[in-house]
């Protein structure tokens, strides 16, 4: 009975198909929840983009945008309640209308303004309400206001004015979605200003600033159109902006330059605007820099509107005060994900440690798994130079030839013993490597025969066909070699040869 020798399928065994796709499984269970967690953060990060307003928009919060960020709904209600509504596009003619009183000034957008313009926001008359919607520490700092940010939510949330709200605006809207950057004094504020007073949780502030009602709230969205009608913000905002007859609305969606030195005004008119000629020097009219009203800076005067001179020394500006507390968020679970991938990358925490192999994997397995990698790889060169090294080491004991052969010694001795050409054993032996499966099959077979050719040379020098693959017939069997003989040994049909 005749044995058959297992083909490339049978002698997997255990070790077929099925074992193959075991890491490609472990790797798709390891590789999907990675992959839902990048899905999650690039959905939640579209959606915020989405619904977060830009105040460079055109539309956000003016009053006469109909668009889901604008405010023509909140305008229009302010009027049927006989508020007129002024809008300005220009922060000096804003400043100028706030200016002659009884009036409240709404800002939507501050991070727009000039640091120079918030500086003379301190300007305004007695009684005058400034309403804040979102300013950045940059924006509270320009403008001297004694407040500093606290904790910033993703969204923003409705809740109750508070217990400890003292706002009557606040207290009689109610519930209202008001809660999301939240706002405090500083802890160094000193006796400047009079109570603070802070509702749902921080979210909408009060504050009296050297005579003027100071009203900081941390998210446009009571004031948008798609919100107005959510909880009680419409009655929030309204309340707020209806304090006084006026409500200057300022509608400023473009950061302003920096102002030109204005001319001081006497008490009683309003601040012109700033002088268009930015040449002029000398004093400006009106006197001095201050007047009798507690040291409050004047327009003009000897002190210069900020953004003049050296920076302002009032505390410092860390570089996380630049941005919003949810960068930094995003920021540090974007670290975790990627030291987390690391630590799976990496697989080893230490030095590499021995241990039993679970199972016996037979000789031949490990040659087929090894070619299937080179296959895989289609590494034909490292392949062919694997093959080739082998060849040599049979063939050059058998030339007599130094353990180190030149290739030139080779090809020669080689061609000599064989009667092939030259040309055709330096391909064969140091050739390129070869460009598809077929001449890598072939090369391997030929190579796998030379050191036969070489040891039975064929009768009269006759050189072996180059494309032959299978091996040449042995010589007829020989008499007994002296005593001492050590040349090799190959056994065939009739016997035994030397």
């Amino acid at each position: 009975m005749t044995a058959v020798a297992p083909g490339p399928q049978a002698a997997a065994g255990p070790y077929g198909a099925a074992a193959q796709t075991t890491p490609r499984r472990r790797r798709r269970r390891i590789a999907i929840p990675f992959g839902l967690v990048l899905l999650l953060f690039v959905i939640t990060g579209v959606t915020y983009a989405v619904e977060e307003p830009d105040p460079a928009d055109n539309d956000f919060l003016s009053p006469v945008s109909t668009a889901p960020v604008g405010a023509r709904q909140l305008a229009d209600r302010l009027r049927g309640q006989g508020t007129s509504v002024e809008r300005q596009t220009r922060t000096p003619a804003a400043l100028a209308s706030a200016y002659r009183g009884n009036a409240t000034l709404f800002v939507p957008a501050p991070s727009m303004m000039h640091p120079a313009y918030l500086e003379m926001l301190q300007l305004l008359p007695e009684r005058t309400r400034i309403v804040l919607v979102d300013p950045a520490p940059g924006a509270l700092r320009a403008a001297g206001i004694p407040l500093r940010t606290g904790s910033r939510r993703w969204t923003t949330r409705a809740s109750p004015p508070g217990a400890g709200c003292g706002l009557a605006e606040a207290v009689e809207a109610g519930t209202a979605a008001a809660l999301r950057q939240r706002y405090d004094r500083p802890p160094s504020s000193g006796p400047a200003g009079g109570q603070l007073d802070r509702c749902y949780d921080g979210g909408l502030v009060r504050l009296p600033w050297r005579s003027i009602d100071v009203v900081v709230i941390g998210t446009a969205d009571p004031f948008r159109n798609d919100r107005l009608a959510e909880h009680r913000n419409a009655a929030l905002a309204t309340a707020l902006l209806a304090a006084a007859p006026r409500v200057v609305w300022l509608d400023l969606h473009q950061p302003e330059p920096r102002p030109t030195s204005p001319a001081q005004s006497p008490d009683g008119d309003p601040p012109p605007a700033p002088d268009p000629d930015p040449d002029r020097t000398g004093e400006p009219p009106g006197g001095g820099p201050t007047s009798g009203d507690g040291g409050r800076p004047r327009l003009g005067g000897d002190s210069p509107p900020a953004g003049d001179g050296p920076p302002r020394a009032d505390g410092p500006n860390p570089l996380w005060g630049a941005f919003p507390p949810w960068f930094w968020t995003l920021l540090a679970q974007l670290a975790l994900a990627l030291l987390i991938l690391a630590l799976w990358r990496a697989r080893r925490l230490g030095p590499p440690a021995t241990e039993p192999l679970p199972v016996s994997v037979r000789s031949a397995e490990t040659v087929l798994g090894r070619a299937r990698l080179y296959h895989r790889a289609k590494a034909r060169g490292p392949a062919a130079e694997i093959l080739r090294s082998a060849a040599l080491d049979r063939i050059v004991p058998l030339l007599d030839l130094p353990a180190d052969p030149a290739p030139a010694d080779v090809v020669t001795a080689v061609a000599a013993q064989t009667g092939q050409p030259p040309d055709e054993v330096d391909a064969l032996l140091y050739g390129p490597a070869p460009a598809t499966d077929t001449e890598l099959l072939d090369l391997a077979r030929r190579l796998d025969t030379l050191p036969h050719t070489v040891a039975t040379p064929a009768a009269g020098g006759a050189s072996w066909p180059s494309g032959s693959t299978g091996a040449p017939p042995p010589r007829a069997a020989e008499a007994d070699p002296p005593a001492g003989h050590h040349g090799p040994v190959y056994r065939t049909d009739e016997g035994e040869t030397r």
